[in-house]
């Protein structure tokens, strides 16, 4: 594994997946050689894909060294933002009329800080399904009973709905467990094992 504080180390396009409260790195070599620094500079601008101010949209510029571009996102800043979908516009501005325009575009996902004991952790998926499993034993909070899925709140659908979320959601909630397993190199859970 490379050293991920190493900027020859870092990688080399924009990451899918971060985490608020960790440092963010990585570089864009390829940039350099049309858009050479010294005669241009890099910038990124997120905005939450659910709407919002604030915290929900921010800018990262990039460093210039080394005849490439350096994205570089201290812990202390990152802790700021919110864990969320983004999408991100890549934009070069020329130094010498500060002309900009955009270069690339794409989604990253901002994962809550495991670091950080009040963040919730779950996925959609699994919050939806905690909710509704929640409502079928009858335990459901406020927050769960109010909770709305294609428009209608839980705590007036009929048992019949709720039941056929719920094995919806428990689908989704299973895949990304699959998923997850197989990114980690372990077994996903799909094969049986019989011993004779």
């Amino acid at each position: 594994m490379a050293n991920i504080f190493n900027r020859a180390d870092y990688a080399s396009n924009e990451p899918f997946e971060l985490v608020v409260g960790d440092t963010w790195a990585w570089k864009k070599d390829d940039l350099a050689i049309d858009y050479p620094v010294g005669f241009y500079s890099l910038s990124y601008e997120f905005h939450c894909d659910s709407g919002g101010g604030g915290n929900h949209q921010f800018t990262i510029n990039a460093t210039e060294a080394d005849s490439t571009y350096y994205i570089e996102v201290p812990a202390a800043t990152t802790a700021n933002y919110n864990a969320h979908t983004y999408k991100w516009n890549a934009y070069i501005t020329r130094t010498s009329d500060s002309a900009r325009s955009i270069v690339d575009n794409g989604i990253m996902l901002l994962n809550p800080n495991f670091a950080d004991t009040n963040a919730d952790v779950r996925t959609h998926a699994k919050k939806v399904l905690d909710a509704l499993e929640a409502v079928i034993q009858g335990r459901a909070s406020i927050d769960q009973s109010s909770m709305s899925i294609a428009g209608r709140s839980l705590s007036r659908m009929t048992i019949d709905e709720i039941m056929t979320f719920r094995d919806r959601y428990k689908a989704e909630y299973l895949k990304e467990i699959k998923k997850a397993r197989i990114k980690n190199k372990t077994a996903s859970g799909n094969s049986v094992k019989a011993r004779f």
